[in-house]
């Protein structure tokens, strides 16, 4: 019998080359596209997501990227990041809090783009 699920937390981020509405879609689309691929997840897995913007990111909220896929259903959290020296610019992050079986280790979290070296350590 599987066990029953848990609720657990997917990370990942991405940036964009221009501050435009078109580009912080397609790259949160993109994003939330491989999670899902790599995790064998379903919206119906998904209990919320929080998005965050470094304070260079303003044309649009990355929450409209995702409705535009069809998370409609599921809170959505738009936030910025605090502005650190030396940060990566134009990046948007998301925080995925989902209800699954696979035990923490066989979660994959994303990075993709100008943020892939943001998480070297977790596993791909």
């Amino acid at each position: 019998m599987p066990s029953a699920p848990l609720t657990r937390a997917l990370r990942g981020a991405t940036t964009v080359d221009e501050d435009t509405p078109e580009q912080i879609a397609a790259r949160i689309q993109e994003l939330l596209g491989e999670i899902m691929a790599r995790n064998e997840l379903v919206e119906d897995d998904i209990v919320s997501i929080i998005f965050t913007t470094t304070p260079d990111v303003t044309s649009a909220f990355p929450a409209t990227g995702a409705r535009d896929i069809g998370f409609g259903a599921v809170p959505l959290l738009c936030a910025s990041e605090i502005a650190v020296a030396g940060g990566t610019p134009r990046c948007l992050r998301v925080l995925l809090h989902i209800h699954t079986t696979r035990p923490r280790d066989e979660l994959r979290h994303v990075y993709l783009h100008g943020a892939k070296g943001l998480r070297d350590d977790l596993p791909v």
